[in-house]
């Protein structure tokens, strides 16, 4: 954390994280804190003018980043960050004992971090500046609002240096009328037709197709502006780069007419088929011209961006007009492979997407009565309008739907979202958090050979999963991983890994255009209570079952009572888990805990098990868990099943509905197409550790069935597929439900030590 000397007036690049770290966490906005400062609020008694007192400021950030115990220590360290604010004395207030800081300034720093639209955060600071309710901002009020806006910039790691004369030159054109002030429709007008600003404010999506998805970004290597050709300079994030295309600018450029983004449909259908270059300005590093063969000098040649070829400027209409998406062209969903239909051809609305495009039907509006279409035909092959109404069938091609969960795998998901964008046509790659996958979904449930790779970590497997159930599709695509949880065992059963670890995505893309189809089961769950008017005590109604359904495995006892703990904990102090290292760290405590406190040791007494109407003994063992098992992974990589000894016997269990022989189980392996499922008896935690570790090949194999009915007379701890709750006495019933059809990636040869695969 700070030092002593830091602590006055300034936050290290820790503090600053720790403190996104909370606010990711917290679901309430700025606009809702600040009302409670105001007269009748519950914190109005901390609220003394436009100040509020160290107090105040502790309350507003419990309340605003919903915690209660933030620490005390960090806390302090922010109110003396504010206090210093302005050293020019622009912003001060009065300043009894003890200090106090601006209310305003607080609101407006964190109003720029927080998630939300742009068009609202200029709206809302406006109204938080106007002091008087005039509806107007004078010299003094627009400079500390510039003054935020800078230092919450400079924390995330902007060039101030390149960013300060560009908000200055904003707010000096935002007085449009030279009266000395700024109305608010000059207000929002100017910022909304800032590039930079609307960066710094948290503009992800485009508005319409041409326009560049910015983002700030920190060059390793010399790379020039395409507007004004001059080499970007300075120690933060230099200058403005477009995730979909890489297009490159200057902040103070952004604003001079860049030339536009590329394409992602064609506006009409005489353009469908036309397998037509986009063309960008690029900085091609010397590379050679693939029509010419002589080297490209520095910002003097193009790229186009779905086949990735360079060409010298001169050269573009030289060579082939036609582009056949490069590489990717298996995964890529080309723009001629997009058109607009009117709302008469499909008048079927389902979403409206972020950038504010409709999803209809198989469509996608794209200009006022239209709608976009992927043009594929119900065989699956992509159709090309050629001469205004030919339509020829195209190679066979598996465009590939992108899911991703930007929450999965710390910032990783962030991350590899822009890269999809990049590589991919951006109409393809979806944000689970902007509205989940059904408007992904629903835009490709024509294409029939399409795959999906969904970027997260089990639980998002799942969500994926379901999602498809409810969509109906004539065809159930085929389903890849890119695993950014923590535990990802369905993904290292399907041999992609147990995370990913920043290779390169070409590379993966190249996985899954090799990867072959596998059947897996997935299975219903019923979970029915007792009657609840014999609880004693309401709470004992226990938790809401998470799943319907079980894609890895349902599991009773020791192992769910560690993950319950941890999921608790974890709700109720978030801060506490923002890394992997720190959640592993946690899990080994709740393991050792639950190891001396045995909580599950007296299991068998309190369930009876049934496997397709066969009891199953459990009178001889010592268990404290039992587990139904899906697939041949759990917590992490742990095979509970373990390997299995070839025998005659084999043969004849693989038509058996149910096996409780303990000498037939010895032989009987998993297989997660076999509408079966594993159920496997747990000694304690120690025993969880010692198989994870591979000190133990398994656990106590009890039974592989296609039915499972379980009886408990007392509240235990259960999970689904890593979700835990606690249930009260309750009948369980398990029963096979469908099966997905996923893509596992082919066996690869170690290609160096820290191959994971």
């Amino acid at each position: 954390m700070a030092s002593s000397g830091d602590a006055e007036g300034s936050l290290t690049p820790v503090d600053f994280i720790q403190l996104q770290h909370y606010m990711e966490d917290s679901s309430l906005r700025v606009k809702d804190v600040i009302k409670e400062f105001h007269a009748g609020g519950r914190l109005a008694q901390h609220s003394f003018g436009e100040c509020m007192d160290a107090v105040g400021f502790s309350l507003f950030l419990k309340t605003y980043l919903e915690v209660d115990d933030f620490p005390a220590d960090f806390c302090q360290r922010l109110f003396h960050y504010f206090r210093h604010v302005d050293q020019d004395g622009s912003n001060k207030c009065s300043l009894p004992k003890g200090g106090r800081v601006s209310l305003r300034d607080v609101s407006c720093y964190f109003l720029v971090l927080e998630e939300g639209q742009p068009r609202e955060k200029l709206e809302f600071t406006f109204k938080l500046y106007d002091k008087d309710c005039n509806q107007l901002l004078d010299s003094s009020e627009v400079d500390r609002i510039i003054t935020q806006m800078m230092r919450a910039a400079d924390y995330l790691g902007w060039d101030a240096t390149e960013l300060r004369p560009v908000l200055k030159e904003m707010m000096t054109a935002f007085d449009v009328d030279d009266s000395g002030y700024v109305t608010l429709e000059e207000w929002v007008k100017g910022g909304m037709n800032n590039v930079p600003l609307l960066v710094l404010l948290g503009l992800k999506m485009t508005e319409r197709d041409g326009q560049h998805i910015w983002r700030m970004k920190h060059f390793n290597k010399p790379t020039y502006c395409s507007v004004c050709q001059n080499m970007l300079l300075g120690l933060g994030k230099q200058g403005l780069c477009c995730t979909c295309c890489k297009y490159t600018v200057h902040s103070r450029c952004a604003n001079k007419n860049p030339e536009p983004c590329s394409r992602t449909f064609v506006k009409s259908k005489n353009e469908i088929g036309i397998a037509a270059h986009d063309w960008i300005r690029a900085d091609c590093n010397s590379n050679k011209c693939q029509v010419c063969h002589k080297k490209i000098k520095t910002l003097a040649g193009r790229r186009c961006v779905w086949c990735q070829e360079l060409r010298h400027d001169e050269c573009i209409f030289s060579g082939l007009s036609s582009c056949d998406c490069g590489p990717l062209r298996d995964h890529i969903l080309p723009p001629w492979a997009i058109f607009p239909i009117s709302k008469e051809e499909d008048s079927s609305l389902l979403n409206v997407t972020p950038d504010g495009h409709i999803l209809q039907g198989l469509s996608l509006k794209a200009t006022k009565g239209q709608s976009l279409v992927a043009n594929f035909s119900r065989t699956g092959h992509k159709e090309a309008m050629v001469n205004g109404g030919h339509i020829d069938p195209v190679s066979d091609r598996h465009p590939l739907l992108v899911f991703v969960n930007p929450k999965s795998g710390g910032k990783q998901g962030e991350r590899v979202l822009r890269k999809f964008q990049y590589l991919l046509n951006p109409r393809q790659v979806y944000n689970l958090s902007n509205g989940g996958p059904a408007s992904g979904l629903h835009f490709f449930r024509s294409l029939h050979q399409c795959r999906i790779l969904v970027c997260g970590g089990d639980g998002t497997v799942g969500w994926l999963l379901d999602a498809i159930d409810k969509a109906d599709l004539q065809v159930r695509p085929q389903v890849a991983v890119l695993p950014l949880g923590t535990g990802n065992d369905l993904a290292r059963c399907l041999r992609w890994g147990g995370g990913y670890d920043g290779s390169n995505l070409r590379e993966i893309l190249k996985e899954v255009e090799a990867s072959e189809q596998v059947p897996m089961d997935r299975w219903s769950i019923q979970v029915i209570p007792e009657d609840p008017q014999d609880a004693e005590d309401p709470q004992d109604a226990g938790d809401p079952v998470p799943y319907e359904i079980i894609n890895n495995y349902f599991s009773i006892g020791v192992d769910a009572s560690i993950a319950h703990r941890f999921h608790s904990m974890r709700e109720k102090h978030p801060q506490r888990f923002n890394s992997r290292m720190k959640n592993k760290l946690w899990y080994l405590e709740f393991a050792t805990s639950e190891t001396i406190s045995a909580t599950c040791k007296k299991l068998k007494e309190c369930l009876r098990i049934q496997c397709c109407g066969r009891s199953l003994d459990l009178s001889s063992m010592s268990l404290e868990g039992i587990a139904v098992l899906n697939i041949p992974s759990m917590h992490g990589g742990s095979n509970l099943w373990g390997e299995s000894k070839k025998c005659d016997g084999a043969l004849e269990a693989e038509h058996s509905e149910v096996i409780t022989d303990p000498e037939l189980l010895k032989t009987v392996s998993q297989d997660i197409s076999d509408r079966r499922m594993e159920v496997v008896g747990l000694e304690g935690a120690i025993e969880m550790g010692q198989i994870y570790t591979k000190m133990k090949s398994a656990g106590h194999r009890l039974a592989q069935t296609s039915q499972i009915t379980i009886r408990t007379i007392k509240a235990l701890p259960m999970q689904i597929d890593g979700e835990p709750w606690m249930q009260p006495p309750c009948t369980i019933h398990i029963t096979h439900k469908n099966q997905a059809n996923m893509l596992m990636a082919v066996p690869t040869k170690p290609s160096g030590f820290f191959h994971l695969k």
